[in-house]
């Protein structure tokens, strides 16, 4: 997996407009004269008669709405929450936050999604696990892998611009390989738009931004190389892997073969998305994002020359990493919120 780990001892560091209704001229309302012809068949040329008014209801008024919606983007999540006392999540909203005229700018993403990426930093009975999360509310909601806090005492997160917190970890699913956590005292914070994987293809662009060996917020860019790929992690806590150099990752398998180490014998097989944007260690749990700026997927697993090897020196990304699709989270977001730790 892409988290890194030390031992004990260790040092860790447009908005369409409305279209004009067209006027259209009313036919008289009563009283023909016999000596007068006829009134037409069709309705006299525009311009030809009186305006009639379009009726106001609540059709309009909705579509009123939407577009100043649409129109403030942010500023109506703010308002939501002032009013109902909701919290703001990325789950509100998949809108693009990358401008069409800058879609696929990987700097242009990297500035728009960087503070929503954060370095997850746990403290196992072992030593200890470096990895990503992606925020996934205001109030400091974080979503990432399990395999980097399973087991943990303690959890630190910190942000992009430096702030560090204590988290506690919310809810966990083993067999989606996601956890959830929550940062103590945390507000206002830039929540990472969600969009949806299952439209994603084969070819398409994609940023990923992470931790890896705790360098925060390092961005890298690829693209889509495979889709539903079968990932098998370990859902076993007590499992550490066997990395080398004091430098442990989590164990999976992928095309019939293991790496980091013995996955045991509780195991968990997910479909994931493929990409060769470099992933290394400490990247899983952060963000998988398309050209448009939204997540798509959770970086989980690494692909690495050096998994088997008797040293770590030849370790590091060739290009096949994986991500667990948005959708799952997505779908897993209100068992974790309750509290699940399966």
């Amino acid at each position: 997996m892409t988290e890194t780990k030390r031992r004990s001892g260790g040092h860790e560091d447009e908005h369409p407009e409305g279209t004009p209704a067209q006027p259209y001229a009313a036919f008289p309302a009563a009283g023909v004269h016999p000596g007068w012809p006829p009134p037409p068949a069709h309705a006299p040329s525009v311009g030809s008669g009186h305006r009639r008014k379009r009726p106001r209801g609540p059709v309009t008024l909705l579509a009123a709405v939407a577009l100043v919606a649409a129109a403030v983007g942010g500023g109506t999540a703010y308002a939501f929450q002032q009013l109902t006392g909701h919290d703001t999540t990325a789950t509100d909203t998949a809108t693009p936050v990358v401008a069409a005229g800058k879609k696929g700018d990987v700097a242009n993403i990297a500035a728009a999604l960087t503070p929503s990426v954060v370095e997850v930093n746990a403290t196992l009975a072992s030593g200890s696990s470096t990895g990503s999360g992606v925020i996934v509310s205001s109030s400091g909601e974080i979503v990432t892998n399990n395999h980097v806090v399973s087991g943990a005492s303690s959890v630190k997160v910190r942000t992009s611009d430096g702030t560090s917190r204590t988290a506690r970890v919310v809810g966990t699913d083993s067999s989606k390989d996601l956890a959830l956590l929550k940062m103590e005292g945390a507000s206002g914070l830039k929540a990472a738009p969600l969009g949806s994987s299952s439209g994603v293809e084969v070819g398409d662009t994609v940023v990923a931004i992470g931790s890896p060996e705790g360098l925060t917020s390092t961005v890298t860019s690829g693209i889509v190389s495979a889709l539903d790929r079968d990932v098998t992690v370990s859902t076993d806590e007590s499992q550490s892997g066997q990395g080398q150099g004091g430098d442990e990752q989590w164990p999976f398998q992928f095309g019939g073969r293991e790496f980091n180490g013995d996955t045991g014998s509780s195991t968990t097989t997910y479909k994931a998305i493929q990409t060769d944007a470099s992933l290394n260690p400490g990247n899983s749990g952060g963000a998988l994002i398309d050209a448009s700026g939204r997540v798509i997927g959770i970086n989980s697993a690494m692909y690495s020359s050096g998994s088997q090897a008797s040293s770590s020196s030849d370790a590091g990304s060739i290009g096949l990493g994986f991500a667990i699709p948005v959708d799952t989270v997505k779908a897993d977001l209100a068992k974790l919120r309750a509290g699940s730790t399966s």
